[in-house]
This record gives structure tokens, sequence and C-alpha cells, in this order.
């Protein structure tokens, strides 16, 4: 779960209760089902792995929502999606030459995805619900084995989860009681494949990803019949990022209106990022919204030198601090007095539980790595993905943190139970590798091209024009910001900051809400924020979903 570089977000990851068996799972043409025109594109035997081909099993299921017995079946497959619509190509020329190499194949990727329906047919007037976690270079396994599919893997809570067996229970939080549901994986992740010419440059990278998306998202809802259906989107953590820039793809390219964005630990610009700031000078923006977190982690480790009996007060608190003076003193630079620096330092150490001197010696300015290698001494790390996590440390002389805690604590866990679950109970993957993550940041391609740009733009991504354009576009378009106090790889701070400066009218300001928890980047990790998101989420949907589709 956790990234193989700080640059690239953390992905932000059976029992009794399974002793029931699912009904053998049988294939289906679902409904809207087209004939697979691959073989005329390209006419090579389609079971050759050199090609890919959409597959997938259907599977009877059963839960319990708060208490109340909810069947389910379930589509557990994968959807090949194209750069253009393969019936746009002519075919290419029959060749006499067989010993030659074959054409060059058009580029694909096959996303692997578990869909949810409640009861025992599909019902096109109940709202569906997109998710997937972020990455780049992450599978969804987290969003479902931890938050909203049907069944979900126990861990503790905030310590290293014991090894297999791990347990699978019934999700009283599943989003299932309001929303179907579809888990999608990300392009080469999951039990998804790539093929053609130039793949990675046709699906690695911002927009290419985003548009990867936007068209499994069109290919589900004619092959499902749910173009009228209610439609959202939830991204956790870099599928953040990808909401917002797959929001304005689809409402300006496809002519979808969604019902609404659910943001869950929000990355909309990577100027904001407290992970690598140093190699970003004069943007000194990441060491202020980052601050928020660094005091609720001191606070959750009893380590500021006066523990407030609340936090949340003291977060205010801290947040003005944050944009006002200490904002002012990173953005003197050299110009700021010797006594104002030790000033905001003194300051500092009250809020972060450092020393003065240290905060001094690193000029104001301690990037994430730094804190969480420091903040409990040479010997303990904290996590980064929640930092009410800590571990050993790996190399006591380190500078920055070496791993995360929480995603060494809970990683194993999420992945086995899935790798289990999915081939017993949704009978699928048989002869298959499911892929949790894979390592991207060799070719993903970073630039975005926001809208209204003739072309990508150097520097950092910024998706929030997008997300802008697309609510301005559909000025109906509700926006919901989840996120967790303990969350130093998208911090609380940064996500509210950055909503605040959106560049939408007044008017459309209240289409935003927030919530926030006692947890961090996966805040499903924690049960009792588990159990308030999926409020949260369940009501945003009951207000949104438009009563024209009662």
């Amino acid at each position: 779960m956790a990234s193989t570089i700080r640059f690239f977000l953390g992905w932000s990851c059976l029992s009794a209760a399974l002793a029931a068996p699912p009904a053998l799972s049988a294939e289906r043409a679902p409904s809207g089902a087209v004939p697979d025109t691959k073989i005329s594109i390209v006419p090579e035997p389609t079971e050759s792995p050199r090609y890919l081909h959409d597959e997938f099993k259907v599977a009877q299921g059963s839960t319990t929502i708060a208490g109340r017995a909810l069947g389910y079946h379930s589509e557990a497959g994968i959807l090949v999606v194209h750069v253009k619509d393969p019936m746009d190509e002519d075919a290419p020329p029959q060749r006499e030459d067989k010993s030659g190499p074959p054409p060059p194949q058009p580029p694909e990727a096959g996303m692997s995805y578990v869909a949810y329906f409640r009861g025992d047919t599909e019902d096109s007037r109940r709202p569906i619900t997109f998710l997937f976690n972020g990455g780049p270079g992450s599978s969804t396994v987290w969003l479902h084995m931890g938050a909203f599919g049907p069944k979900r893997v126990v861990t503790a809570d905030d310590t290293h989860s014991p090894a297999a067996p791990y347990r699978i229970i019934d999700n009283d939080y599943s989003l299932l009681d309001v929303s179907d549901l579809v888990f999608i994986d990300a392009p080469g992740t999951g039990f998804g494949h790539l093929r053609g010419a130039d793949k990675e440059k046709a699906f690695y990278g911002v927009d290419q990803d985003a548009h990867a998306f936007a068209n499994f998202i069109v290919e589900f809802l004619s092959r499902h019949n749910r173009w009228n259906s209610a439609k959202y989107l939830f991204g956790e953590s870099y599928g953040t990022t990808r909401s917002a820039a797959l929001a304005n793809i689809l409402q300006g390219e496809k002519s979808v209106d969604l019902n609404g964005v659910i943001l869950l630990s929000q990355i909309l610009n990577f100027d904001t990022s407290v992970d690598q700031p140093q190699f970003n000078p004069g943007v000194d923006l990441p060491y202020a919204l980052a601050l928020p977190t660094y005091t609720a982690t001191a606070w959750y480790h009893h380590k500021l030198p006066n523990q407030a009996a609340e936090l949340e007060p003291l977060l205010k608190e801290v947040e003005n601090f944050a944009l006002t003076d200490y904002m002012q003193a990173l953005a003197a630079g050299s110009a700021l007095s010797a006594e104002r620096k030790s000033e905001i330092a003194s300051r500092l150490h009250s809020y972060t539980g450092l020393a003065a001197d240290y905060i001094e010696r690193a000029n104001l300015r301690v990037n994430g790595g730094e804190f969480e290698k420091t903040l409990l001494g040479s010997d303990i790390t904290t996590g980064r993905l929640d930092t009410r996590f800590a571990g050993p440390t790996i190399d006591p002389m380190s500078k920055e943190a070496d791993y995360d805690p929480q995603a060494a604590a809970i990683s194993s866990a999420y992945v086995s139970a899935f790798n289990d679950y999915v081939r017993t109970v949704l009978k699928f993957g048989e002869r298959k590798t499911y892929k949790a993550e894979i390592e991207l940041y060799k070719v993903w391609d970073m630039l975005h091209q926001p809208p209204g740009s003739p072309t990508k733009v150097p520097g950092p991504v910024n998706v929030m024009p997008d997300l802008a354009v697309a609510m301005k576009q559909n000025p109906n378009l509700k926006v919901q910001l989840n996120g967790g106090y303990y969350d130093l790889a998208t911090p609380y701070f940064a996500a509210v900051y950055e909503l605040r400066q959106l560049p939408i009218q007044s008017a459309l300001r209240g289409n935003i809400e927030m919530h926030f928890y006692t947890s961090g980047h996966m805040v499903y990790a924690h049960e009792p924020d588990l159990k308030a998101l999926h409020a949260n989420v369940a009501a945003f949907i009951e207000k949104t979903r438009n009563a024209a589709g009662k």
C-alpha cells in the first residue's frame, strides 16, 4: 500500500459470517451487451495471451447492514477499454506473408472490477457509485475490503495486525444499502493488463488515466443499462485527483452529468504536498498546511509540551497560526530576523513537540518524512497514511522515515483476504495474479492539460480547474470532502485550503460539504470512523439522487 517514492500518494490499502456459501456463479451476458469486435480489428486468435478480452463471473451473496439482511448479486470481471472506439478504425489488410511481424496493435487496457447490485436482478432506478483508490498505481482493494464492499477484513485499530488467518465479516457499513457499487482497478493493476503499441504512454498519465476511467464508466453504463441512474464518483487519495479530471471529462466529453463527487483524503494541487517540498523552494504552503496534522499527531502521542484536553479547538488555533504568523515568517525568507525566527520556532515547538533548536536548524521547514522520523525519537517512526501508527525505525541515523508503519501493519490483511475472497466467494481470478499495486513513477506522465489550456501545463499537477469547470457546467453537482486528522499523506487542512481556493462562484460554494474524522488517510480502518463515514456518504447520496429517480 505504501508508495515506492513519497511523491506518489500512499493507497490512500473467511469467517463464520460467510458460512452460508453463495450460489455457484454463472457467466451471463449483461444487459445491453455488444458483440466483441476485436476480431475485426486484428484478425488473430482471441484466446492468445497477446489479445485481451472481456470476461466476468456472477455470484449471489448476502450480508447484514445495520442489523438488516440484504441480498445482492456480484459481477467480478475484466472490461477492455481503448483509447479510441475500435469500430472507428478500419481493419488492417490481410497479410499474405504470415512470416513477418503482425501489424501494430492499437493500445488497450483490460480493467478489472467488482460490481455489486442489490437483489437478484439489477434495478436501473437505484443510484450507482464508481469507486477507486489512487497511487497512481494502486488497485481498489483498499476501499473494497476496508470501506464499502458487502464484506470487509478486520484489522487492528492502530497497531500491526497479526498474520493470517484473517477474518472477513459482514460489513455493517457497506454502501450497498443506498447505492449499487462498482469497484474499479486502475489500468495495469488488479487482474488487468495492457496491450498494444505504446501501451504505457496510452494509459499511464494524469490525463490518459482519467480518459481510461471515463471510457470504462461509459461502457459499463451501456452494458448494464444504467444511463438513467443517479451517478457518483468516490475517489480516495490520488483517486480524488482522478475524480476531478474524470468529472470534467464525463461532463464535457461524454455528456454525463454526475449527481455527486465524493472525495476521501483529497489532493487536487500537488503544490500542497508535504512529501518533498524541499525540492520546490519558494512554495511554502505545504509546511503551513501540514502543521495542523503535525499538531494532531503530537497530541495523539502525548508529545505536546502543553497537552490540550480536546483536539479540535486546538486545531482551529493552529490553523489560524499556520495561515498568519507562520506563513508570514516563511514568506519573509532571509529577511526574517533572528529574534522573529526564534519566536516562530518556539511556537512551532508548542504545536509539534519537536525541539525548537531542531526547527530552527530546519529553517522553520520540516517536511513530512522528517516529522515522522523525529517526533518519537530515533528508534520509533510514526505512520504517514495514519500517524496514530508507529513502528521501529529502519535506520536510526536516517533523516527521514524509510517506511510507513500503517502500510506495513495492514497491507497483508487486505491483499491476502481479497485474494481468498475473490476466488472462493466471487468465483473469479483462477490462474490470474492480482496486483494490489504497481510501480509507475518511472513511466507516469504527471503533466496535465486543464480545461481551457491548449497544451499540458509544466509543473506539479493541479486539477482544481477541472473540478471547478465541472461544477460550473453542472451547477447541481454536489461535492463531499472526507478527511482524517492523522493523515500526513494528504493533510486535511490542505484539502480545506484547496476547496476554499476553488475558482467557482460564491453561489456554488454551498454545493460543497466537509467532514473530518479521528483517523488517517484510510479513515475506514478505524471502525467508529467507518460508521460515521457511511452515515455521511449515505446521507449525501440520499439527498442528491434526485426525487425523479426514486
